[in-house]
């Protein structure tokens, strides 16, 4: 080749200036290289055609794997591929360094491949270092180092952002190397328009003109968005030169280059990303490079993003059409309750509560706890809430609406295990479910209520004085194990001023705890001196304080909650929880706090242990424990606790029918009376004995003259009841609790 003025030959002038031709084809893997690119790469000088594999292995390994990606980057942009490439001789030496500046041509193979070839110059730098070793040498090293710590850094910045607003945020303060935008902008596509997600760097309503722009608009960000490729603009006289007709936009913002690159996500562009400068960018192959990765891991964040803003819309909205509101207002009582979900993404779970307006007048709580904190859990949860509201509202009785939610809950699960035209479904998501239940009839003019429980947590009541007890109650089966199953009803009165505690035991379990010391840890919260209405904390009596508990009772498990708490802190949940809290108006006190005035209401419990049910007599200890939690002579307490266990046990023993006791703690702190009766249904009256030293019974009527103050049987209609009183002893005056 020759030039037509002189006679030059083109080649000569090339290697004049220490620079060669080559012609990289990547479907063939050859290179052809004249003289001078051959000399360059330590070859003999002359044209030559070699094989991909021997031009590699004169490159230095860490330039190999940089301009690979290098050129991955231009043939995505349809640029120039440009690099510093350190050549080595057979011996591992550093002979020279070169600039190879190349354009990638895209062709198609015989087999329908997408393929190239680049064609371009290598030209001699006068960086090299003879002799030495083919230890890396500081070529673009710092400058290297910065962008991977920058790109580690971003990564791991956006990987963390949870919504689209954070990945803005996340976005506007990355500090590239060398060169960092003063000037962001995110654009989305609706339909076939442009829509501006985010922006950094601008003033408010600056984003309206581009905001609402067509695709086929003449403007950088449309054009990456139809055609997939980034545009690089390093002075305004290009902007305006490819785009004169949205230049007038972009000029009032005084920047000098520009970038605009596709978010691309699983080979979809969703967006483009513009990044502005206030200074001059050239846009070289690394400067590139960092912008093409800062915009991949862009777009993947804002479609992470995007899913879970998605998925939280759902969930929320779920949610709150499967979590009632509580009903209107009941004269005379007060109502709150809490919801929080588990964690795992889905903020709905198989824990629930409601309230119910029942025909005759009263009203139903209910909770319950369906198996699992899944889709399908929600799901059933939503199901059995309904059908237990259906029931309810026909005027069952609790025993028979637990009954008929029983049977509903057998069918359910077992028409979804082998669903119709699944093929072969998934087994854990189509398994056998249960729920537990507890089902509350209340009457808001007497207090009484009517309790059926299947397989859940009995309540806890609160007195008016602040006592805490557990109320045991007759139970069945969780729902949905057996299809016919029988659920008894316990009775008792909510006196003036007690709050009922109904709850799931995601509230009392969570943590490493057990039923017994998660009781333990909510007992010392529902008796807590801050819910005293004199105490700086406490936020009032009546409804509002009662809303107060109910978040002490949460926080005491996760910390601050909300009435629906959703977002990091749900993430943390080992269950879901459940909790609702019924309150029975008082005259003279705030609802649930202790009385304002010295007189203190009776204390009193009562308990029922069938002849089926022997192992509840633990459960009669306990009540008279816990109702004598602050009885000033523990030795008083024990003699208590042992004469309970003895009259019980005789009732089971020696008669047919059901022992009920009934403990009442009456009085000032000191000087408290506590009389407990045990009523049965025999006629046969106790009778003292003189059992030997090996006899294991009749030291009945012995232990209640030597442990009670006083003691006696009192015959009824249709048996009898056996009582003890006891006089509590005064503490010293130090100790006595005002």
């Amino acid at each position: 080749m020759t030039c037509k003025d002189d006679g030059v030959r083109t080649e000569d002038v090339l290697a004049a200036i220490a620079t060669g031709l080559w012609r990289w084809d990547n479907a063939s893997g050859t290179v052809t290289l004249d003289s001078e690119a051959a000399r360059l790469l330590g070859l003999p000088a002359e044209p030559v055609m070699l094989p991909e594999v021997a031009v590699r292995s004169r490159f230095h390994p860490v330039d190999w794997n940089e301009i690979n990606g290098i050129v991955n980057l231009a043939v995505a942009e349809g640029t120039l591929a440009e690099a510093r490439l350190r050549i080595m001789d057979e011996d591992g030496r550093v002979l020279r360094t070169v600039r190879s500046r190349s354009k990638p041509l895209e062709n198609v193979t015989a087999d329908g491949r997408n393929d190239y070839e680049l064609i371009g110059t290598l030209q001699e730098i006068a960086e090299p270092q003879p002799g030495t070793t083919a230890a890396h040498t500081p070529i673009t090293g710092d400058w290297r180092r910065s962008r991977e710590a920058f790109l580690l850094d971003a990564g791991r910045a956006l990987a963390e952002a949870r919504s689209t607003a954070e990945v803005l945020r996340v976005a506007a303060s990355l500090s590239m190397p060398g060169f960092s935008p003063d000037g962001l902008a995110v654009f989305g596509v609706a339909g076939d328009r442009l829509s501006v997600t985010g922006h950094h760097g601008h003033g408010p309503g600056d984003e309206g003109p581009f905001s609402d722009m067509g695709l086929d608009t003449d403007y950088p960000a449309a054009e990456v968005v139809r055609t997939g490729r980034a545009i690089y603009l390093p002075s305004p006289e290009d902007y305006q030169r490819r785009f004169p007709a949205t230049w007038p936009l972009a000029q009032r913002f005084g920047r000098i280059s520009w970038a605009f690159l596709p978010l691309i996500v699983a080979g979809r562009t969703m967006g483009a990303w513009m990044a502005a400068f206030k200074h001059p960018v050239s846009f070289s192959p690394d400067e590139r490079s960092v912008l093409t990765t800062v915009a991949r891991m862009l777009a993947q964040a804002l479609q992470r993003a995007g899913v879970a803003e998605s998925e939280r819309e759902l969930t929320t909205g779920l949610q709150r059409s499967m979590m009632p509101q509580l009903g209107p207002e009941i004269p005379g009582m007060t109502i709150a309750a809490r919801y929080v979900p588990t964690g795992g993404g889905l903020q709905v779970g198989g824990d629930w509560y409601d309230m119910i307006p029942l025909p005759s007048g009263r009203f139903a709580l209910v909770i319950g706890d369906v198996q699992g904190h899944d889709v399908r859990a929600a799901g059933l949860m939503g199901q059995l809430r309904i059908a237990v509201r259906a029931y309810a509202s026909e005027g069952h009785r609790p025993d028979a609406v637990l009954s008929r939610a029983s049977r509903f809950l057998a069918g359910l699960c077992s028409s979804q295990e082998h669903p119709a035209g699944s093929g072969s479904p998934d087994p854990d998501f189509h398994s056998p479910r249960f729920a537990t239940c507890l089902y509350v009839e209340c009457d808001p003019a007497t207090g009484l209520l009517e309790v059926a429980r299947a397989g859940h947590p009995d309540p806890a009541v609160r007195m008016a004085d602040g006592t805490v007890l557990m109320r045991p109650t007759a139970g069945g089966l969780p729902l949905g194990i057996v299809p016919d199953t029988d659920y008894p009803t316990t009775r008792f009165t909510l006196e003036p001023g007690e709050t009922m505690m109904l709850c799931t035991d995601g509230l009392i379990e969570t943590g490493g705890h057990d039923l017994d010391t998660g009781w333990a840890r909510l007992r010392a919260i529902l008796e807590s001196d801050t819910l005293d209405p004199d105490s700086p904390d406490a936020s009032g009596p009546s409804e509002g304080h009662l809303e107060r508990l109910a978040d002490l009772l949460v926080q005491a498990v996760h910390g601050p909650s909300s009435h629906h708490t959703t977002g990091p802190l749900a993430d943390r949940r080992e269950d879901d929880i459940a909790v609702v809290l019924l309150c029975r108006e008082s005259a003279d006190c705030g609802c649930g706090t202790p009385p304002l005035h010295p007189s203190r209401p009776p204390r009193r419990t009562m308990l029922t242990v069938a002849q089926a049910e022997p192992e509840r007599l633990s459960g009669a200890r306990r009540q008279v424990r816990e109702l004598l939690h602050d009885w000033a002579d523990p030795e008083q307490v024990d003699s208590a606790v042992l004469m309970v266990s003895e009259m019980v046990t005789n009732v089971l023993v020696h008669t047919d029918g059901d022992a009920v006791l009934v403990a009442e703690a009456a009085g000032e702190l000191g000087t408290r009376r506590l009389r407990v009766e045990v009523a049965d249904a025999s006629d046969e009256l106790p009778h003292k004995r003189h059992p030997g030293e090996m006899a294991s019974s009749g030291r009945g009527v012995l232990l209640m003259e030597m442990l009670a103050d006083t003691w006696g049987v009192d015959p009824r209609g249709a048996g009898k009841s056996i009582w003890f009183e006891l006089y509590e002893r005064s503490k010293p005056d130090d100790d006595v609790e005002d």
